[in-house]
């Protein structure tokens, strides 16, 4: 459940990225590494600027809190020219998103 719970972040941030005409960005580079239950990894680049990487693992394996950890990065470029990159975990403790342009709490 905490897996489905942190992918719906994930996507909801990448839909959340403004978008570009990108009609005619192709994929340069495509990466993908599923280790079965015991994690995965994966990475792509496209045309237009926007990348991604995650890994993910399984952690407590066979325990009450039995878990995926997942760590990585997207990258956009945004209406203004500008390249914003967004690193993050994903684990127990929630979606942690960090970047440069995202505001810290107090």
């Amino acid at each position: 459940m905490k897996l489905i719970s942190a992918l719906a972040v994930l996507v909801a941030c990448a839909a959340a990225a403004p978008q570009r005409d990108s009609k005619d960005a192709v994929i340069v580079k495509y990466e993908s590494d599923n280790i079965g239950l015991d994690g995965y990894n994966f990475a792509y680049e496209t045309s237009d600027g926007t990348s991604a990487q995650e890994q993910g693992q399984l952690q407590n394996a066979g325990s009450e809190n039995e878990a995926i950890s997942v760590r990585g990065q997207f990258s956009f470029v945004g209406l203004d020219g500008q390249t914003y990159t967004v690193t993050y975990v994903a684990d127990e403790n929630g979606f942690q998103p960090q970047g440069a342009h995202i505001p810290k709490s107090a």
